[in-house]
């Protein structure tokens, strides 16, 4: 199926709907996009994209820019919260013959996927308020009273889709009991490592996002911003923790914090309506497997289309291609948020003499093609 002729609206202007522009820009449909934020921003935290990623990112002709501003990620390190070490991976061997792990600020993957495709239509604040199904087409209004319709409608728009909740019975996200804190901090170590401390039902995380900057990450438990969250981190977890910490007290600019949520859907279609990415597959972020998905999303969702006879096929085999390995990224981050929640002495004792072969077979299957 060519798609000459074909209209279709991506709604959500991030890595999903970016991507999925970079994906159909082939096929010859009439793209349009829009975006509920009113521009891009520099805000923001940082963002780690693992080798099934940035494969994808090889795949859409957008490796180049990112890999320009990115970090490349080496080694993986788990240690307890007082820094005792559990078990080390060499990501750089994982996933060779994949592609590398990168971390870079999110701003600035976003910055390199606009430029990527820069000369995508986007309409920047504006969103979708009803969708009425016609036949085989959609009629969207607009929040500026404008209406117009299309042969398919992606919704691109993450965790708090307005597509999911206008044509999917208003589903919602699901928070998974974890209040997360996120924040940039000046980089103190040149090595390229991805470092965690564990603590009961609590991650510490740091990730270098450039030369100068550090990401760091805090799974805070189910209690949703609690006043002494900083002291309690600090006094229990060992350096850099500390460190990072103080980078709060000069500027707590960069400071996101919010519940970390996952969704789940019987189907992402409806009708022409379908759900990419966190709209339809988000999970605990303890995979780093967010972008990848959604990377993955896009250039099967390409290849669909190009392959079927209809749009309504290409949905079909759109979801019975992903959904085995999206399930299997959700299956595995349970098991992940299962295993730090271990008494401490017992959870090291496993790490010690498991985590890397634990760690190894959460991945395994995304080593080969979507």
């Amino acid at each position: 199926m060519r798609g000459a002729g074909v209209r279709v609206l991506i709604v959500g202007g991030g890595v999903a709907g970016l991507a999925t522009v970079a994906a159909l820009r082939e096929w010859g449909a009439t793209i349009d996009v829009v975006e509920r934020a009113t521009g891009p921003t520099d805000s923001g935290t940082g963002i780690y994209l693992t080798g099934n990623a940035t494969r994808m990112l090889d795949v859409l002709g957008l490796r180049e820019p990112v890999a320009d501003v990115a970090v490349e990620i080496t080694r993986q390190r788990s240690t307890n919260q007082r820094g005792r070490r559990l078990f080390d991976i060499d990501v750089a061997a994982l996933w060779r013959g994949v592609g590398p792990c990168v971390s870079l600020p999110r701003a600035q993957l976003h910055r390199a996927l606009l430029d990527g495709v820069g000369d995508a239509p986007i309409r920047w604040g504006r969103q979708p308020v009803a969708l009425l199904q016609e036949g085989d087409q959609v009629a969207v209004e607009f929040d500026d009273t404008s209406t117009d319709r299309y042969d398919l409608v992606i919704g691109a728009d993450g965790v708090h889709s307005t597509i999911r909740r206008l044509a999917f019975d208003g589903q919602a996200a699901r928070d998974l009991g974890q209040y997360a804190y996120r924040w940039v901090a000046p980089r103190i170590d040149d090595e390229p490592v991805w470092s965690v401390q564990l603590g009961r039902g609590r991650q510490f995380l740091t990730i270098p996002i450039s030369a100068e900057q550090t990401y760091c990450y805090y799974n805070d438990g189910p209690v949703a911003e609690r006043p002494g969250w900083r002291d309690e981190l600090g006094a229990t977890y060992s350096e850099p923790v500390a460190t990072m910490l103080k980078a709060l007290d000069y500027d707590d600019s960069t400071l996101h914090a919010g519940p970390n949520q996952e969704v789940a859907l019987d189907s992402w279609a409806r009708g022409p309506v379908l759900l990419v990415g966190d709209a339809a597959h988000a999970t605990s972020p303890n995979m780093a497997q967010g972008a990848a998905m959604a990377l993955e999303d896009a250039v099967v969702l390409a290849s669909s289309l190009a392959a079927a006879d209809s749009v309504a096929d290409a949905l079909r085999a759109f979801e019975a291609r992903r959904r085995p390995r999206t399930n299997w990224v959700l299956s595995q981050t349970h098991r992940r948020d299962k295993a730090t929640g271990l008494p401490p002495a017992l959870r090291d004792v496993v790490m010690r003499r498991l985590g890397e072969q634990m760690f190894r077979s959460n991945y395994g299957p995304l080593f080969a093609q979507p």
